[in-house]
């Protein structure tokens, strides 16, 4: 991970803060945000704060989520810079998943649910995000067959090789 996606990533979270509770991010999640940035080489005065956390600090992880986001310069959460967030994560997304470093059906449906979704389905997502709807109608023992790995991988490469978000007007 880069310093790039690592703030790509804290700047979705930061968005997902102010959703309903079930649907925020979790304090282990703003912790573990936090060690990856500060393994990308992301600099803020409170991030090894947030990094450093134990189990049984977590709930102090949003107060201090908040001051590495002011500190990054992240706030006000712009829609345009959020766009951009989503379009970086799901190359990264779609980078790990054809190198074999993310499972490809986990990863599909990260690209699916944090942004496709989210950037109201653009039509370079659309070949990964129909693998994860139709991964979401098979049984476990069919999500686990060759060739929807397969199918998932080679809409990730196809993805890469786009130029998209360039062709967004972002």
């Amino acid at each position: 991970m880069d310093a790039a996606v690592a703030i790509s990533l804290i700047r979705m979270a930061g968005a997902d803060l102010s959703m309903a509770p079930w649907q925020r991010p979790s304090d282990a999640y703003l912790v573990q945000l936090g060690l990856d940035a500060l393994m990308a080489d992301v600099e803020a005065p409170s991030l090894p704060l947030l990094a450093g956390l134990a189990h049984g600090e977590y709930p102090q992880a949003r107060e201090l989520f908040g001051l590495v986001l002011d500190e990054l310069g992240l706030l006000p959460l712009t829609s345009e810079d959020l766009a951009t967030a989503r379009w970086i994560a799901a190359r990264w997304w779609a980078a790990q998943i054809v190198a074999r470093q993310l499972d490809p059906i986990h990863g599909a449906k990260l690209i699916y649910e944090e942004a496709a979704a989210e950037l109201d389905y653009p039509d370079t997502l659309h070949p990964i995000v129909d693998l994860a709807r139709r991964i979401d109608l098979l049984n476990d023992q069919t999500r686990q067959e060759q060739h929807i790995i397969d199918e998932v991988t080679s809409a990730a490469q196809d993805f890469l090789a786009t130029d998209a978000p360039l062709n967004t007007g972002l």
